[in-house]
């Protein structure tokens, strides 16, 4: 008894202390008790009982049960005293008070236990936790069957006990079937430790913050459920020294932003002055609501204010992209953020899966508002390296998802960043936002915040509204019971709310138990009287609103509406969802019930949020998973207005056995693991693919960036690794090493990439390209490795999708079935493998029904639905891309059907005017179909019949219209075969619909293929896309190589197939009956194995010591030594690059010296590039030594007549010797040529090589006209037919070697490297790491030549090979230049990029560097001080600068003409690749070609075998022609037709007829061939006014003819000239047509460059036209204008642009100047010499031309105006002293002394005239002698003109005009040129009007004079 009483004695205290199980009874009774608790004191007291003999029948155990189940019945208290007596007996009457006393507990803990109990018995449902790979279990087909059984027969038995349990007997029973009571006061133990564990230790008790629940926090029983509630956490008080920052703080622009607020908050002025005021990586824990977006607005507009530039916005110098979780959040910043930046113009768009952005609205965006996947999908693209590059700040929200499953996304993008900023040393910040975590500091750590400065982490206290917390644990374990219980509670908590008079909102997790929650509730409202609590009828907008609720067509909602309840998710129409907002906004709806969906994207705060359930529906999961953290929390965030409540109220009602769980999550008490581990593969094979890793080493420094990295260190078990393995490597190497190794390995079994295990080098193929661009799973490629197959029919294609692993989680419910079977029937057209009751069947039911547009009633199978639907379209179109790399013809064309199908969900069966949906009703498209008119009958109709057809006369006209916008394109093919293995196709594609922007957008793609249908591949695959301005251009061709194999095929197939419409393809059939392929080539000559011969062959000891640098000549050499050196045989000699053929030549030339030695010879090299380095060379040895006159014959020099005629050796570029050679009748050193040695010959079929055809045409013809033989020596590259040249050069069998490509001195080792990608830029930017490893690799201490396609490249190139080196810590491998040296060469160096780039020995090279850095980097180069040289194309061929090893990076050039990048002729490439390998130095070179993919197979094949050479003369005869005709070797059209017979043309359509599209050879065929040629081509000359032919075919020229012909323009040119020029052309006319001439075609407008000139438009006199900025044309003009305004140019290429443009005016300007005076208009003449003027001087002739001097500005001017001398004349006319007195004060000395420099070489022309009567036949022969003396100040005189903006030298040049200014009549004009004086002769009418005397000079502004010569009639003679 005492036992009992004391007991009883302790419950009554503990009551009296606490009056519910608080904080201190809890603890003392723990204490007291010794661990004891009420069910162990309960259990005690039954055992002793049962051993007492108490009740006799029964153990303790079973005691302990009866009792329990007489507690729990529901009789009253009397009933139960009398039964518990009969049970135990009247001996224990004080134990059966105790026990009827605490009655309701006991119970309640009973029922706890057994709840706890059976949640741990229970089959575990699949927890949703993260599993980290430790347990692994393997079943057999049998284990799964018994297991599926035992689960049935669990269910049964759990239903059973459900159902008896009205009594709770069952459970009961069932206790004793699992280990008695004495299990239950475990179970109970463990749970109540669980959540006891979390309450009470507060910050007073361990002084950990936030790893426990709050003090005060309580815990309640009731019947059914367990209540715990969490008090809100009081504000942090203010510090002393806290303030609010003031909005007027900011800098102004930022103000904008913060419109309307007048300071920040707490958090936000804490963070201010780093996140406003520094660069530093920013992490922020704090609280939802605490105004985490105010702090990344702040981040924002420190970035954007970096970006001002003389108070304007450089907005496309930055980018910021903000990461957001979900796509509703994403909506909700871009809205908020848009709005706020609006005034200061910056762009903010939202780039999500649903808002899709072009390339151009990226490029105009600032702001991109995104979620984590679609930015992994951007920086996974090297297409889109351009954005990223652009990135300057990255913020990350929500950052504490890296414990979600989506997680590895965030850790990518960060490691993806922070990668970037090394390797690019660019800064990039990282601003990331998360709620409050436990771990914050290995958050920190891993987006490399400082701790100390950029990591703020804020508790609960800091919360704007403190909130109050209520978990709910429901224990009743029946599922209806269960509902209806949560049900009630969460009533009676929103009453609660409803009293005091305070809105609550309850979260439910579907569509459907919205409106079903809310009727519960208004039941329950009405059933309790409570109704009149919730009514808001007297709200003053009650009436407005429900008018304009009746309105609403949801029904359900005007029936809450009655009660003030309202509801909300995403599927109700956006106008019932604003209407709700903006009611509970207004306070007039008390209730709104609510998907999560409102937490994120709208922000309605509520005082109460009541979360009601926390399972919620999972597609991904394939079932119901709990409620994540991160909703919890944003829910909870919506509780708390912060304007209106002093706190908020958060209510969870979950399933007891979850109470745990939340109640952890909320309080952080777990540290956040990493879960990439998961996504391994997938993220490893997207940065192999990226080009970011290539090998192990660098993945594993890649891994070391994640925050699975961290996580390892600080807690290894979880990853399994063992704390010793962490010891013993803290860096964890061998631990990241097999992680990756492992990821290789399987990425290389299921062939994604190529994993060398020997070297460690990872390297990307194109299956693992596809899926890391579409998104696709590891294991979903896996799968389509094993199914997917190269025929397939459509049925087994959905089958196939359905085993994608992004599938596997759906699972089949019993519920679902009917309606599955239903929609077999109602929406699948194709079989169904499977079956519905099949996963992969359903998947299969889902996808068809998505394209037949089926509807789905089925909650689960809508979630299922849309959860497949969004990864459709992606995943069809990976597949599709994979049978296109793999050449499968018919499965790539199905794939693409279906791509589309699901895109536009129409079958491809059905009506192809489906597409048109929005326009066309169903009932027309029904009748369309039913009428089965096919889109080929319906072409041949016209309106009215479609209509009669479908009965709808206007439908008719719908369906007509339909068909013209519907895309077609017509194919034709133009096929040449190069060799008999490679044919060439020219494809034009013709648009034939009407464009329509609503229909089409921006640009229409077409696939294009060829196929082998036969042996079912694809040869050539390419995409053209086709835009609205292409649209209006007619026809575009594009031409592509593709293979052919003997015996011929019959055909091939070009399919066009549109990438978006459906059915939209077209097919061109190329047959090959008629083709004809070349002959066969004869073999090479066969290298003979000679004794090398010695350089005393020669015989000449002068000759000797010009080759004193070796002692013999090389087997080539000798071979042809005896032909070249002792015979007169003209040679032809084709040898690889680098095997001394230079030398060859000069063998040639010693011969000729020997024995003709008064004969010139000629050398002819393609480029001025190799001119200058022939010139350069022979300078230095031959001519010096032999004592020869050297001159150089390009556009940069043309030597005066006598050195050409002293001259022993010309060296010429083709163009200047065809001007000169010409005219050869009147020019007599012509015909003096002995030896024409022609440079690089197989450049014939190059753009260039008409030119050389006519030259070797011509000097043939010469010499069969003069009978002096010419001596022709052709050098070129390996040939394939080598004998056609031959032939044309006229050489016979001796004479012709032609040797292999493989006999080079030094053997060569190529390496083709394929590159995905269809943007250029891109594409070269991700052959950078490749190009640095291939130097790394293969010549790491060797010069390397880097060949790249235009100047902008170089630099690019150049910067990132700087980069990589510098990421490897060794920044200055490449450079072997001592610190003296280095600084020494920098300050010679004028170009800023070079002068970066030699700092870590690397060169540039282009044509826009000036000579003194040219040649400064190739002297470097030559002296191995830099290793590396990055060079354009042009170096292949002008300088001899070999190389190690060479790369080749990229075989395209941007072609301004056709405006899109065009590749290398092949023997450009060959040329790069014979600079590898130095004959004095290595054994062996090595050229890495780096090329498209497409274009791999092609260059394999030409790089091994010498290409044949083709003549491209028909496409450029007219100039030619007409030279001829002037020179007056064509005289008639059989004159003609005998040139070209003389042609290489003529040789090459004999050999190889299909390439000139000739039907066979016979001579009938080929006179007619050459006869139309000539007729067409005469005719165009006619027409455009430079010949006239005769009825008798003679031809003769005509003055614009001789134009063209004398100053080497084009027909067309001078064309253009005779059609725009008038009497009185203004300036901007002529400035337009000089722009229009066809020299300027092949400008350059480079990539993007539209956008400079349409800046330079805005800045220039003259208009242009804008719709044509990318025409090379515009350009000129720009340019030209720009040069005159002296505006400063965009880029540098500009200037080198400028630079060409003004080399090409100075002739077209004389022409116009000749054509003009022609005409006898002598304003227009007038006009085009002072533009000529403008020209040279870079000034408009309006302004003065004081100007043109240096140093002279506004300021100067002033100063001379002051002083009286405003002209240019006046100035002339002072002395030097006056000039330096007047100026002293406003120049420097150096200055001025350049200036009176400049001013005294200025000429001073004095001019008399006399008009002299000459005796003629005619009296009306007047003379004007003209007398012109050159006064200059200073002494040496000169006629060198002072042109500084022009950029070449220039002499003085005058002209003489005499005219009659009124009639605008010009009489005489005359070219001159002096240095000191000059009498000459004009010829004049007799003429009534007066007439005048000009001189105009051709290069100085202001210098012009004029003279009238009053009344002619009467002699005079005047001194002026």
């Amino acid at each position: 008894m005492s036992e009992l009483a004391h007991v009883s004695e302790e419950r009554t205290n503990q009551q009296e202390d606490v009056g519910e199980y608080g904080v201190a009874g809890q603890e003392r009774r723990a204490q007291d008790d010794q661990g004891g608790a009420d069910l162990r004191w309960y259990k005690r007291m039954c055992y002793k009982a049962a051993e007492a003999g108490a009740g006799a029948q029964f153990s303790g155990d079973e005691l302990a049960l009866a009792v329990a189940r007489v507690l729990e019945s529901d009789r009253s208290g009397d009933e139960i005293a009398g039964d518990l007596f009969d049970l135990i007996g009247d001996a224990w009457f004080d134990f059966i008070q105790e026990l009827l006393q605490h009655r309701k507990e006991l119970v309640d803990l009973i029922q706890k236990g057994l709840t706890a109990l059976r949640s741990e018995k229970a089959p575990a449902v699949q927890a949703r936790m993260p599993s980290y790979g430790t347990q692994v279990s393997v079943q057999t087909g049998s284990d799964r069957q018994i297991d599926k059984l035992r689960r049935k027969e669990e269910k049964r038995q759990a239903r059973r006990g459900f159902a008896a349990g009205g009594e709770g007997d069952s459970d009961l029973e069932w206790l004793a079937g699992v280990g008695g009571f004495a299990a239950l006061i475990d179970s109970g133990e463990r749970n109540v430790g669980a959540i006891n564990s979390l309450i009470g230790k507060g910050e007073d008790v361990y002084g950990i913050s936030g790893t426990a629940l709050p003090t005060g926090s309580v815990r309640k029983s009731f019947k059914g459920y367990e209540e715990v509630k969490v008090p809100a956490t009081p504000g942090a008080t203010i510090k002393p020294d806290e303030r609010l920052v003031p909005i007027s703080e900011l800098d102004d622009f930022a103000q904008l932003a913060f419109e309307g607020i007048k300071t920040l908050n707490r958090i936000q002025s804490r963070i201010f002055p780093t996140a406003y005021n520094s660069n530093e990586n920013l992490l922020v824990c704090a609280p939802t609501g605490a105004g985490k977006t105010n702090i990344a607005m702040i981040a924002v507009l420190h970035e954007i204010g970096q970006h001002f530039k003389y108070g304007v916005l450089q907005k496309s110098e930055f980018k910021v992209v903000y990461v957001a979780p979900m796509k509703a959040l994403a909506a909700e910043m871009t809205s908020a953020f848009g709005r706020r930046l609006q005034p200061l113009g910056v762009v903010v768009k939202e780039l999500t899966g649903d808002m899709q952005l072009t390339k151009r609205e990226l490029e105009e965006t600032q702001m991109i508002v995104t979620t984590p996947e679609k930015w992994d999908v951007i920086t996974r693209k090297t297409s889109d390296m351009a954005l990223a590059v652009l990135v300057k700040l990255l913020i990350i929200d929500e950052v504490h998802l890296l414990n979600d499953d989506r997680g590895p996304v965030i850790e990518t993008l960060v490691a993806r960043t922070l990668r970037q900023v090394e390797t690019s040393q660019s800064m990039i910040r990282i601003v990331g936002l998360s709620a409050t975590l436990p771990n914050y500091l290995e958050v920190a750590q891993f987006l490399h915040v400082n701790p100390d400065s950029g990591l703020f982490y804020f508790d609960a206290s800091y919360r704007p509204v403190p909130l109050s917390q209520q978990y709910i644990g429901v224990t009743e374990p029946r599922f209806t019971a269960r509902n209806t219980l949560m049900n009630e509670i969460c009533y009676n908590k929103v009453l609660d709310a409803i009293k005091r008079d305070q809105q609550a909102m309850v979260f439910v997790h579907s569509r459907k138990d919205t409106v079903k929650t809310a009727r519960i509730l208004v039941e329950l409202a009405q059933k309790n009287g409570h109704l009149g609590f919730f009514t808001n009828v007297e709200h003053p907008q009650y009436g407005l609103m429900k008018k304009e609720m009746s309105k609403s067509r949801n029904r359900e909602l005007a029936e809450l509406f009655q009660s003030c309840f309202g509801v909300h998710h995403a599927g109700m129409l956006r106008s019932d969802r604003n209407f709700v907002e903006r009611a509970f906004h207004d306070g007039l709806l008390k209730v709104l019930v609510c998907t999560a969906t409102l937490a994120w994207g709208v922000n309605l705060p509520a005082h109460m949020v009541v979360i009601k359930g926390t399972q919620l529906y999972d597609p991904k999961a394939g079932g119901f998973r709990e409620l994540g953290m991160l909703d919890v929390m944003q829910i909870f965030g919506r509780a708390g207005r912060p304007q209106f409540d002093t706190s908020g109220e958060g209510i969870i009602i979950t399933t007891h056995d979850k109470l745990s769980h939340y109640l952890r999550l909320m309080t952080h008490q777990l540290p956040i693991e990493s879960q990439f581990i998961s996504s391994l593969k997938d993220n490893l094979n997207a940065e192999v693919v990226l080009g970011s890793v290539t090998n192990v080493r660098e993945a594993c420094i890649w891994l070391g960036y994640t925050y699975l990295f961290v996580r390892m260190s600080s807690n290894p078990l979880v990853y399994g690794m063992t704390w010793e393995e962490v010891l013993m490597d803290p860096q964890l190497n061998a631990k990241r090493k097999s992680l990756i190794t492992d990821a290789a390995r399987s990425l290389d079994k299921a062939k994604m990439l190529r994993f060398d295990e020997k070297s460690g080098n990872l390297y990307a193929v194109d299956l693992g390209r596809v899926a890391s661009h579409f998104y696709i799973q590891y294991r979903s490629v896996e799968t389509y490795n094993d199914m997917l197959k190269r025929h397939m029919n459509d049925s087994e294609v959905i089958h196939l999708l359905a085993h994608s692993s992004e599938f596997e989680n759906i699972v089949v419910r019993e519920e679902e079935q009917q309606e599955l079977a239903n929609l077999v029937n109602s929406s699948c057209p194709l079989e169904v493998r499977g079956g519905p009751d099949d996963k992969y069947g359903k998947i299969n039911i889902l996808i068809q029904v998505y394209i037949s547009r089926g509807y789905l009633e089925g909650f689960s199978l809508i979630a299922d639905s849309a959860y497949i639907n969004a990864s459709l379209g992606r995943i069809m179109r990976a597949l599709f891309e994979i049978c296109i790399r793999r050449g499968w013809c018919s499965m790539a064309a199905l794939l693409l059907e279906y791509c589309k199908a699901v895109d536009r969900r129409v079958w491809p069966h059905q009506h192809p005017l489906r597409q048109f949906d929005a326009i066309l009703s169903q009932e027309i498209l029904h009748k369309l179909e039913d009428r089965g008119a096919e889109m080929d009958r319906l072409y041949d109709m016209d309106e009215k019949e479609i209509g009669a057809l479908i009965r709808h006369p206007y439908g008719g006209k719908l369906v007509y219209q339909c068909l013209q916008n519907f895309p077609r394109i017509h194919l034709a093919a133009d096929i040449s075969p190069i060799t008999r293995t490679v044919l060439r196709v020219a494809l034009t594609i013709s648009p034939e619909f009407l464009w329509k922007d609503r229909v089409h957008g921006a640009s229409e793609s077409w696939h294009i293929w060829v196929e082998d249908s036969e042996n079912e591949h694809i040869y050539h695959s390419e995409l053209f896309v086709l835009t609205k301005k292409m649209m209006a251009e007619g026809s575009h061709t594009i031409s592509f190589t593709i293979p052919i194999f003997e015996p011929l095929p019959s055909q091939y197939y070009i399919r066009a197939v549109s990438d978006t419409w459906m059915q939209a393809s077209t097919v061109h059939t190329v047959s090959f009956k008629h083709l004809i392929l070349p002959e066969l080539h004869p073999p090479h000559t066969e290298l003979l194995d000679l004794r090398p011969l010695p350089v005393t062959a020669l015989g000449n000891k002068v000759y000797e010591s010009l080759y004193s640098r070796f002692s013999h000549f090389n087997p080539i050499q000798t071979q042809a030594f005896h032909t070249l050196y002792h015979t007169d045989f003209n040679v032809l000699l084709g040898a690889p690059t680098g095997s001394g053929k230079t030398i060859s030549s000069e063998l040639a030339m010693l011969h000729l010296f020997n024995t003709q030695p008064d004969m010139k010879v000629i050398y002819i090299a393609p480029l001025k590039a190799l001119v200058k380095e022939r010139m350069d060379d022979w300078k230095r040895g031959l001519a010096t030594t032999l004592g020869k006159k050297i001159v150089e014959l390009t556009g940069d020099f043309t030597p005066d007549l006598l050195a050409l005629l002293a001259a022993d050796i010309i060296i010429s570029t083709p163009e200047k010797w065809d001007g000169i050679s010409r005219n050869w009748h009147n020019r007599n050193y012509v015909t003096k040529v002995g030896l024409i040695i022609i440079d690089e010959i197989h450049l014939l079929g190059a753009d260039r090589g008409p030119i050389l055809e006519v030259i070797v045409s011509r000097m043939r013809y010469i010499s069969s006209q003069t009978e002096l033989p010419v001596r022709f020596v052709g050098l070129s590259t390996a040939l394939a037919n080598a004998r056609d040249l031959a032939d044309w050069l006229g050489i016979d069998t001796v004479g012709l070697f032609n040797f292999k490509p493989s006999v080079r001195p030094v053997p060569l080792e190529v390496h083709i490297q394929g590159y995905p990608g269809k943007f250029y830029c891109p594409r070269m930017n991700s052959m950078n790491k490749p190009t640095y490893a291939a130097i790394t690799t293969h010549s790491p201490f060797k010069p390397v030549l880097v060949f790249v396609s235009s100047r902008r490249q170089t630099r690019l190139t150049a910067l990132d090979l700087i980069q990589y080196a510098t990421a490897d810590e060794r920044p200055r491998q490449f450079s072997n230049l001592s610190e003296d040296e280095m600084e020494m060469i920098l300050s010679q160096v004028v170009d800023t990029n070079l002068k970066h780039t030699l700092q870590f020995g690397i060169g540039l090279h282009h044509a826009g560097l000036n000579e003194r850095d040219r040649t400064l980097v190739e002297e470097l180069f030559t002296n191995v001080k830099i290793q590396v040289l990055v060079c354009t194309s042009t170096l292949a061929w002008g300088v001899n600068l070999p190389a190690h090893l060479v790369v080749i990076k990229g075989t395209e050039f941007f072609d301004g003409k056709q405006k899109r990048y065009v590749d290398f002729p092949i023997t450009d490439v060959l040329q790069m690749m014979g600079r590898a390998g130095r004959p004095q130095y290595d054994q062996h070179g090595k050229a890495i070609i780096l090329v498209h993919e497409p274009k791999k197979s092609f260059y394999k094949k030409f790089l091994y075998e010498p290409f044949p050479v083709e003549s491209s003369l028909a496409q450029h005869l007219h100039n030619h022609f007409n030279a001829e005709v002037v020179s007056g070797t064509i005289a008639s059209k059989q004159d003609a037709v005998d040139y070209l017979t003389w042609t290489y043309l003529f040789r090459r359509l004999v050999m190889n007829p299909s390439y000139y599209n000739l039907e066979d050879t016979s001579s009938e065929t080929i006179n007619s061939y050459l006869s139309s040629m000539v007729t067409t081509t005469l005719q165009a000359l006619e027409d455009s006014g430079c010949i006239r032919v005769n009825e008798d075919n003679t031809v003769e020229p005509l003055m614009l003819g001789m134009i063209a012909s004398q100053y080497y323009l084009n027909y067309t040119t001078v064309a253009l000239f005779s059609s725009n020029l008038k009497i009185d052309t203004s300036p901007e006319t002529l400035l337009h047509v000089l722009s229009g001439a066809a020299e300027y075609d092949e400008l350059p407008v480079r990539h993007n460059e539209e956008n400079f000139n349409e800046g330079l438009a805005e800045h220039v006199r003259y208009a242009v036209d804008n719709r044509l900025l990318d025409d090379p044309h515009v350009k000129t003009n720009l340019l030209l204008q720009a040069h005159f305004t002296r505006l400063e140019l965009p880029i540098s290429d500009y200037i080198t642009d400028t630079k060409s443009v003004l080399d090409q005016s100075i002739r077209i300007l004389q022409a116009m100047v000749d054509v003009s005076a022609n005409s006898g208009w002598l304003q227009t003449s007038l006009n085009t010499m002072h533009l000529l003027q403008m020209v040279m001087q870079g000034l408009w002739d309006d302004v003065s031309p004081l100007l043109m001097l240096p140093h002279v500005d506004e300021v100067v001017m002033k100063t001379l105006a002051q002083r009286g001398i405003t002209t240019l004349p006046k100035l002339l006319s002072s002395s030097a002293d006056f000039i330096r007195k007047t100026l002293s004060s406003v120049l420097s000395q150096s200055e001025l002394t350049k200036l009176v420099l400049v001013w005294s070489r200025l000429p001073r022309v004095d001019v008399k005239w006399r008009v002299v009567r000459r005796p003629g036949p005619s009296e009306s022969s007047l003379q004007v002698e003209v007398r012109l003396v050159r006064r200059t100040q200073s002494a040496g005189s000169s006629a060198r003109a002072y042109v500084p903006r022009f950029p070449k030298v220039k002499e003085e040049g005058w002209w003489l005009i005499l005219g009659s200014p009124q009639s605008s009549e010009l009489h005489a004009l005359k070219r001159i040129s002096f240095v000191d004086h000059l009498t000459t002769n004009l010829t004049i009418p007799l003429a009534s009007q007066e007439i005048y005397l000009f001189l105009v000079s051709d290069c100085y502004l202001g210098f012009d004079q004029q003279f009238q010569l009053g009344n002619i009639v009467n002699s005079t003679s005047n001194d002026a």
